[in-house]
């Protein structure tokens, strides 16, 4: 079987839980193989996003062309973008190889409050979702999407038609920022609005979970999963790496992306 070639786009994290570090580990744990374009260089800890570092435009554009001009590209996953003139880049470039399976994470706002996405670049965000096969927003993201407050589940049927006549051809919204039990996702394909139910994992490791569900499904699609199929794959994957998480840090852990890969070396995780 020929390998499957994933591009992430995104930020970078140290400390190895998000970013393009947990778009790495999930797709070696996916198993296709992962390659990048960094966006930005963040300093971040477990703890709080502190600085971030933009990379120039040019240099973005000739990371993505590098792996264009050499390699097969069968799924692109964007996470972090923080300027228009990156996003600009990202979109010409995207157009101009004729990608596909293209997943967009709108990274907005980090765990800590560190807004990654300057407020001048967010109408430049919609050309992106405008490409996507499949977007994923948590629900504050979802909600500066749309343009109106998310409370009840037909608030979030209306915010998914919203952000599909951006011209996203799939939207899945992930209920983890709700209160309660529910962790479930809601995903709305060209003809059906699907809940896709889930129990709340009682931990407070959850650093990277977005990154790791938007690579996961990016993973899915190379790998010849239909939108819904690579979704529910990627949503089974994360809530596993959930229950896996590591108490690495003196904040909010890390999902545990290589859990299968760390019980064979006799390491110990989970809840």
């Amino acid at each position: 079987m020929t390998v499957k070639n994933v591009l992430s786009i995104a930020g970078s994290d140290p400390s190895g839980g998000a970013g393009i570090q947990a778009d790495l580990k999930t797709m070696c744990a996916m198993g296709v193989y992962g390659m990048t374009a960094i966006t930005a260089v963040t300093v971040q800890n477990t703890q709080a996003v502190y600085d971030v570092q933009e990379i120039d435009a040019g240099i973005v554009k000739g990371q993505i062309d590098a792996v264009y001009s050499d390699i097969r590209v069968d799924a692109v996953k964007i996470g972090m973008v923080s300027n228009a003139g990156i996003i600009g880049v990202i979109r010409d470039e995207l157009l101009r190889f004729k990608a596909g399976n293209i997943v967009v994470d709108p990274v907005m706002v980090s765990k800590s409050g560190y807004h990654l996405l300057r407020r001048e670049a967010m109408e430049a965000v919609h050309t992106l979702v405008a490409m996507a096969d499949i977007v994923t927003p948590n629900i504050p993201e979802a909600e500066l999407l749309c343009g109106f407050s998310i409370e009840s589940e037909s608030d979030v049927a209306k915010a998914a038609h919203k952000i599909a006549q951006s011209g996203a051809k799939n939207v899945l919204i992930k209920g983890g920022h709700r209160l309660g039990d529910n962790a479930g996702d809601w995903l709305l394909t060209k003809d059906r609005f699907i809940h896709i139910k889930a129990k709340r994992i009682d931990t407070k490791n959850t650093h990277g979970t977005g990154c790791t569900l938007s690579s996961a499904i990016a993973s899915r699609l190379a790998l010849g999963d239909t939108p819904e199929e690579a979704v529910r794959a990627a949503k089974d994957y994360i809530t596993k790496a959930i229950q896996a998480a590591y108490d690495v840090g003196k904040g909010v852990g890390p999902v545990g992306h290589m859990t299968d890969l760390y019980k064979k070396a006799g390491m110990e995780a989970g809840v």
